[in-house]
């Protein structure tokens, strides 16, 4: 987010507010105005839409009039609110990248399932079967395991990469 956040400064502005949450983690800034009248109204603004992932910045430029504490929570927070009805939204998903073996002909059987699931695969064939490396949702997971184990009478296992990757 430090990334994020300094790759988006602007100088000219009086104050850079902003709010960001990803997952269960928040975090906001008011970045001088008084305290609770600028991050957390974006926050506000963020978790009443239910969204998550997402950083909102609010560039604000003083122009002589003092808003005073309700004005600035309806400016902070209309402008967010404004800005989200307009962001594109992306759903994320959760995927991991698997691996397993099998012999030549049981591959059929793998094949339409990775098909008919909607499942992206790579295949390589070596002298003994066929070697698998696909990713999945998270919740595909386990059952693509149990049909290994049955199809294969338990000789196979999956091998799951730890790393957790989005799409």
């Amino acid at each position: 987010m430090k990334e994020f956040l300094e790759l988006n400064k602007d100088i000219s502005t009086t104050h850079q507010c902003w709010a960001w949450k990803i997952g269960h983690n928040v975090r906001f800034n008011d970045d001088g105005e008084p305290s609770g009248t600028a991050g957390r109204p974006i926050l506000a603004t963020i978790e009443g839409n239910d969204l998550t992932n997402i950083i909102v910045m609010v560039n604000r430029w003083y122009g002589g009039i003092k808003l005073g504490t309700g004005g600035l929570v309806r400016a902070y927070g209309g402008c967010a609110g404004q800005s989200l009805l307009l962001a594109e939204r992306i759903e994320l998903i959760a995927k991991k990248t698997i691996h397993f073996s099998c012999h030549f002909n049981e591959w059929a059987i793998f094949q339409y399932e990775l098909t008919q699931q909607q499942i992206e695969y790579q295949e390589s064939y070596t002298a003994t079967g066929v070697d698998i490396e696909a990713r999945l949702q998270v919740h595909q997971i386990e059952p693509l395991a149990l049909k290994l184990r049955d199809v294969t009478r338990g000789r196979e296992e999956l091998k799951v990469e730890e790393e957790l990757t989005d799409d």
